[in-house]
């Protein structure tokens, strides 16, 4: 289950809200999130089969455990819990699944910042899932979505690299796969695409 768009605009623009009265560095992560929900909606509507309204919405709420503030990986999990408490369940899917086109806790960017029993369930929920076309779609998105709009796949992960320290080859990898995977699936080129 997931919200309307329109819901779902509300959802984000609520917690955008609350992250500005809680966040140290006040990033741009809601423009983000609208920049990788339209390049969702616009790849689902060149593939037979998915729906463009649900990527839109998943895309935009990929990232709502940012409403709790900063932080690396208490996002994913807040996130995640927050949509399975709403009863969109899934977009807490995708919460879960975004930052993982490798399935596996150490495959992550970034610090765990939630006490380790959080990362144990979270560890346990990522293992039990089976990616569909939506996961993909959305990790995807996040990867070439910047905050004014699309942008280079490459460069997205390098100024990753840049602040975080590390992006695995492995992981670098999967993201072409998941561009070559759904250029052939809409027909055309995933930057023509998204425009």
């Amino acid at each position: 289950m997931y919200p309307s768009p329109q819901e779902a605009e509300k959802l984000l623009e609520e917690a955008q809200q609350r992250y500005r009265e809680v966040s140290q560095i006040q990033g741009r992560w809601a423009d983000h999130s609208r920049t990788a929900a339209r390049c969702a909606e616009k790849i689902a509507a060149r593939c037979q089969g998915l729906d463009p309204d649900k990527a839109y919405v998943l895309g935009l709420l990929h990232d709502i455990g940012r409403r709790y503030g900063d932080g690396h990986l208490r996002h994913v999990y807040y996130g995640w819990k927050y949509m399975q408490q709403m009863g969109y369940d899934e977009v807490a899917r995708i919460c879960l699944t975004h930052s993982f086109q490798i399935q596996r806790m150490d495959a992550y960017i970034g610090n765990r910042d939630i006490p380790p029993e959080a990362v144990e369930e979270l560890a346990a929920a990522l293992e039990a899932v089976k990616y569909d076309d939506y996961d993909l779609l959305i990790q995807l998105c996040d990867s070439i979505a910047g905050v004014d709009g699309p942008v280079d796949m490459a460069a997205r992960m390098e100024d990753v690299r840049r602040r975080y320290g590390d992006y695995p080859q492995d992981k670098w990898d999967k993201n072409f796969a998941l561009k070559a995977y759904f250029e052939a699936w809409a027909g055309g080129e995933l930057y023509q695409v998204v425009e």
